[in-house]
C-alpha cells in the first residue's frame, strides 16, 4: 500500500520535474490518481513531459499542470504556490527536486557557485518556506520531499559548489521536520531523498545508454516510496554499485574525522587509505 497522501485528487508539485527523478516521481503520482504540476524551465520539455503524463494520468490533461519557474526566485516560487492553489486547492505533497551540477572548483566560476546554491539549496528553501504554510492551515496530511545528495553528506573532493549545496539541503531538511513535529496541529512530515548513482541527464555526462552501476530515475522513485511508507526521514537509496552498507561505511568515518580529530576528507588523504580500507572491511 502506498503512503496515504498519494492517492487520487489529491495534489502533487514537482520541481525539476520535466526529466530525471522529477519525472518518475510525477509518472507515479499521476498513475495513482493525483493532480500534478511540474515546474521546471524549458518549454519543449516541459510541453514534453505534461503528454507522457497526461498518458498516464487516468483524468487525462485535466489533471496535469506546467510551470515555467526559476526556483531560485522567491517571487517566482510564490506565484508557482498560487497558481496550484487557484487550480487545484492547494497542495498535498511538494517534491523540491529541481537540481544541476555544472561542475565547480573552489576558486574559479563564481557564476557557477552563485546559480548552484541558487537552484540546490535556495530553491529547496523557497519552496518550502512558500508553501508548507499553506499546507498546514489546510490540516491535511501532507509530505515536503527535498532531493539531497549522498555528496551532501561526505563531501568528496571535485565539486565543492555541489557538496556545498546539497549539505545545506540536508541541515535545511533536518530543521524543517523538526519545526513541523513541533507545530500544534501540523500533519506535514518533511522526507531528505538521498539517491545512489542514478542515469538523469544531471548525470549522463555525454553517455547515452545507462552505465550497469546506475539505478534509473523509476528504480529510485520505486525505492523512495518504498520508504515514505515505511516512515522513514533519510531516505538512502543504493544502486547497482554500492550498497546501503558501503554508504554508512563511508558516511560513519566521514563523522570519524571529526571525532577522531583527522585531517578533513581524510578518506582521500594518503595517509589514511590503509586505515579506511580496514575500516570498510570491519578490521
Amino acid at each position: 500500500m502506498p503512503h496515504p497522501v498519494i492517492s487520487a485528487n489529491h495534489v502533487a508539485v514537482i520541481t525539476g520535474g520535466a526529466s530525471g527523478i522529477g519525472l518518475a516521481a510525477a509518472v507515479r503520482f499521476a498513475e495513482a490518481g493525483m493532480k500534478v504540476c511540474i515546474a521546471d524551465l524549458g518549454d519543449d520539455r516541459l510541453k514534453a513531459a505534461a503528454a507522457k503524463l497526461s498518458s498516464a494520468a487516468p483524468g487525462g490533461a485535466a489533471d496535469i499542470m506546467t510551470a515555467a519557474v526559476d526556483v531560485s526566485r522567491a517571487d517566482e516560487v510564490a506565484k508557482l504556490e498560487a497558481a496550484v492553489a487557484k487550480k487545484f486547492g492547494g497542495t498535498d505533497i511538494l517534491m523540491n527536486n529541481a537540481g544541476i551540477q555544472p561542475g565547480s572548483t573552489l576558486f574559479g566560476e563564481p557564476d557557477h557557485w552563485q546559480r548552484i546554491i541558487g537552484v540546490n539549496m535556495w530553491g529547496i528553501i523557497n519552496g518550502s518556506q512558500t508553501f508548507a504554510p499553506n499546507m498546514i492551515k489546510r490540516g491535511r496530511p501532507g509530505l515536503i520531499i527535498n532531493t539531497g545528495s549522498k555528496q551532501g553528506i561526505t563531501t568528496p573532493p571535485g565539486d565543492p559548489a555541489y557538496n556545498v549545496s546539497k549539505a545545506g539541503v540536508k541541515a535545511f531538511t533536518e530543521a524543517l521536520q523538526h519545526e513541523l513535529r513541533n507545530t500544534k496541529g501540523c500533519h506535514i512530515t518533511a522526507h531528505l531523498l538521498i539517491p545512489g548513482f542514478v542515469f538523469t541527464g544531471l548525470t549522463a555526462k555525454g553517455r547515452t545508454e545507462k552505465p550497469a552501476g546506475a539505478w534509473t530515475p523509476e528504480q529510485t522513485v520505486d525505492f523512495m516510496l518504498a520508504r515514505l511508507e515505511a516512515g522513514d526521514f533519510y531516505i538512502l537509496c543504493p544502486d547497482n554499485d554500492v550498497p546501503r552498507t558501503l554508504d554508512e561505511k563511508r558516511m560513519l568515518w566521514a563523522m570519524g574525522d571529526i571525532v577522531e580529530n583527522r585531517p578533513p576528507l581524510s578518506r582521500w588523504h594518503p595517509d589514511y587509505g590503509d586505515a579506511f580500507a580496514a575500516f570498510v572491511k570491519g578490521k
